[in-house]
Parts: structure tokens; sequence; C-alpha cells
């Protein structure tokens, strides 16, 4: 399998997130080779977006790696688990897409193991449990989608996108509604959504 060129990162972030959808996910790891392809995305639009880690233009030493060059690797730990991103935009513009969820492909007997042989639907239908399945680690912080031993490859097309909010940011104002999120329509392995809290301000 072949990478994706660093031209195809180039795309305005919400292009990017959406012709990211079909891709697939390679991992070359020592057990085997891991696959999946992607059906769910969120776009992270930087400094105005106040779901970003990147909100206000913060650059730390988590989020230094969106400052990069669009193609970058961005992982970060949430709780237990590891999720995973794609650094978007030009230089100095700190977006980002975090890979919601996969569909498995190849080396589903390693992927089983990953996940404590859960059934199949449960294995990559979050970005927590996607990296889990797949091997995925904060190794991988600051490398590049078009270098081995992970990397995306041309998968297959989808023939219809559906988009709505983001999950799991509650605390973000009116971010909290944005509809950049987006995934393959119908497909069983997207997360699901939950609606955001109420609170007495909205």
């Amino acid at each position: 399998m072949k990478p994706l060129s660093p031209e195809f990162y180039t795309l305005p972030t919400l292009e990017l997130a959406q012709a990211l959808l079909g891709k697939l996910l390679v991992h070359e790891t020592e057990q085997g080779i891991v696959s999946g392809y992607i059906v769910e995305t969120e776009a992270y639009m930087g400094p105005l977006d106040q779901a970003a880690h990147s909100f206000g233009g913060r650059k730390t030493k988590r989020t230094e790696v969106m400052f990069r060059e669009p193609g970058h690797i961005y992982t970060y730990q949430m709780h237990t688990h590891t999720l995973i991103n794609v650094v978007a935009e030009e230089v100095g513009a700190p977006h980002a897409i975090l890979i919601r969820a996969v569909e498995p492909v190849e080396g589903q007997d390693l992927m089983s193991r990953n996940r404590n042989n859960l059934p199949k639907k449960q294995w990559t239908n979050g970005p927590g449990k996607l990296t889990k399945a797949l091997g995925i680690t904060m190794e991988h912080y600051g490398t590049l989608w078009y270098e081995p031993p992970l990397y995306l490859a041309e998968g297959r097309e989808v023939s219809s996108i559906s988009s709505g909010p983001r999950i799991g940011i509650d605390n973000s104002g009116e971010a909290v509604h944005y509809p950049y999120r987006f995934w393959e329509t119908e497909n069983p392995y997207v997360s699901k959504y939950r609606a955001p809290k109420k609170t007495f301000s909205e």
C-alpha cells in the first residue's frame, strides 16, 4: 500500500475532514498489519474554535505539533485513551482533525485481541477504541501521516456523508453546536452521538 502524498493534507480543514472518509488508516506493527477505513472525523478550527486545544492561539508542549506543516500526527491522552488527529492548514494555523471511528479491514484477529475479544462493532467505533485496536500510542506524536509505519492510503469511495455537532465538548460555548463532525451515512462503526447537556445560559 502506498501512503497518500503530502499534498493531500493541504486541503482546507473542513474539506480535508470529509476527504479523509473512506481513506485507509494503516499501521504496520511488529505483530502484523492492521488497517481500517475512516468512517468518522471531527474538525477543530484553531484559535477561533472554542472546542479546539489551540483556541486563542494556545501553544503548549501538547499543542506544538498543531503549528507545524499539515500532515503531521497529533496524538494526545484523554483519561486512559490515546486519541489521534491529522494536523491541517498552513504552518502557524493550528487546525486538526480527530479520527473518531474506522471500519476494520486487515488484521482483524489482532484487533480483536487488542480489544479483549469484544464484539466486532465495538472494536473501533470511537476515537479511544480505534487506537487500542490498531496499536496506536503517544509514540506517534509528531510523526508524519505519509511515512510508515503509521500512514493513510487510498481506500474506497464514500457515497453519502452526513454532518452534525461534535461529541464530548459540552463546555465549549457556542462551538458545541458547530456541524464539524462528518461521518459515512449509516456506517455501523460510527460512534454513538449523545446530545450535549443543556446549561442554564442556553
